[in-house]
C-alpha cells in the first residue's frame, strides 16, 4: 500500500522519522541545545518546536520517564509536514485510540503486509512485512472540542535488504490533530513530531544512509494515510452498506468496533442503500494503492 515504512517504522499516523543528528544532554529541561547543534536557525525552530510538543509536564510520571529517555537519546527527530484529513473528527479519534482497525481495513482490501495485533491495555505488536517488527504503546492521551493529541512509544528492529546489520531502537511520536478553522469541524489538520533513538551499532547506517529515504517515507505515509482515511470516510457517507459488507470481513476486529467504525466513518445522517446497490468501493479504496493486474482481479466475472 503505502510507501515502504523501513527501519524501526510505526502505524497509521506514527512513522518513524528523522532529520538531524543530535543528543540531548542528560538533565537538561526541553529545548535542548544539544538537539540543534549543527542545524541551521529555521531548523533549529523546528526541532525547539518538536521537542516542545511532547507534554513531559502532563504526563504520568512512569511514562513521562519513558518519553524523556527517549528524547534525551534522540538520534534523528522531525516535525513532519502537515497533512489533512476530511472526516468526522469522532472518525480520527477512534482510529487513533484503535489503529488496529485500520490497519485490517487495509488487510482486507489487499493493500497492505502491515500486521498490528492488540497486545495489553493501549499495546500492540506489529510487523511491515518488510523486516521490520517491534511493539507500539500509547503513553498519553488528551482531547478536547477541537480535537486531540496521542503520544505513541514504539520499539523495534528491522532486519532487511536495507541496512547490512540489524537495527534496533526505539521511537516517541507525537500526534496533534485539530479542526481546520477555515474549512470546519470535518477537516482536521494533524501535526506530527517524531523522535528516533537507534541503538549504537545502527547508529551511523542511520545518520549517514538512511537518513533521506526515513524523511522520505515517513511524509510520504503521514500524507498517504490520511488520504486514505478521508476516501474511507467519503466511501461510508456515500455507500454504508458497502463500506459495511468490508467491515464483515474485519476478522480480527471485534463486531463491536466494526460497527463503531462505519458508524463514525458515515457520519451523522447517513442512510443505508439497498443490499442490491452495486458494490464498486473495494477497487475505489484500493485503486491507489493497487496494480492494474490488482484491480483487474477484483472485477466481477
Amino acid at each position: 500500500m503505502m510507501t515502504r515504512l523501513h527501519a524501526l517504522v510505526v502505524l497509521g499516523l506514527l512513522i518513524v522519522p528523522g532529520l538531524a543528528q543530535a543528543t540531548r544532554a542528560a538533565g537538561e529541561a526541553k529545548s535542548s541545545p544539544g538537539l540543534v547543534t549543527a542545524l541551521g536557525q529555521p531548523a533549529r525552530d523546528a526541532q525547539r518546536r518538536a521537542v516542545d510538543s511532547v507534554p513531559l509536564d502532563r504526563m504520568a510520571p512512569a511514562e513521562r520517564r519513558v518519553a524523556d529517555q527517549v528524547i534525551r537519546r534522540c538520534t534523528l527527530a522531525k516535525r513532519l509536514p502537515a497533512a489533512s484529513v476530511t472526516c468526522d473528527p469522532a472518525l480520527l479519534d477512534f482510529i487513533l485510540a484503535k489503529p488496529e482497525t485500520l490497519v485490517d481495513v487495509w488487510r482486507v482490501l489487499g493493500i497492505s503486509q502491515l500486521s498490528l495485533d492488540p497486545a495489553g491495555p493501549a499495546g500492540w505488536k506489529f510487523a511491515d512485512g518488510y523486516g521490520t517488527v517491534g511493539t507500539v504503546r500509547l503513553l498519553h492521551r488528551e482531547r478536547n472540542e477541537q480535537g486531540g493529541l496521542s503520544v505513541f512509544h514504539g520499539t523495534g528492529r528491522y532486519d532487511g535488504s536495507l541496512s547490512p546489520k540489524p537495527l534496533t531502537g526505539s521511537c516517541l511520536v507525537v500526534v496533534r490533530h485539530a479542526a481546520d478553522a477555515a474549512a470546519g469541524r470535518r477537516r482536521q489538520t494533524v501535526q506530527i513530531d517524531a523522535f528516533l533513538d537507534v541503538d549504537g551499532v545502527g547508529l551511523e547506517i542511520v545518520t549517514r544512509t538512511l537518513q533521506p529515504l526515513i524523511i522520505r517515507s515517513a511524509a510520504t505515509n503521514v500524507h498517504e494515510i490520511s488520504l486514505f482515511v478521508s476516501q474511507f470516510a467519503a466511501a461510508a457517507a456515500r455507500n454504508p452498506t458497502a463500506v459495511a459488507r468490508i467491515a464483515d470481513r474485519m476478522t480480527r476486529t471485534s463486531p463491536e468496533d466494526r460497527r463503531t467504525l462505519v458508524t463514525l466513518a458515515a457520519g451523522p445522517g447517513a442512510t443505508r442503500t439497498s443490499a442490491s446497490a452495486r458494490d464498486d468501493v473495494h477497487a475505489e479504496l484500493a485503486s491507489r494503492w493497487m496494480t492494474a493486474e490488482q484491480l483487474d482481479a477484483l472485477q466481477p466475472r
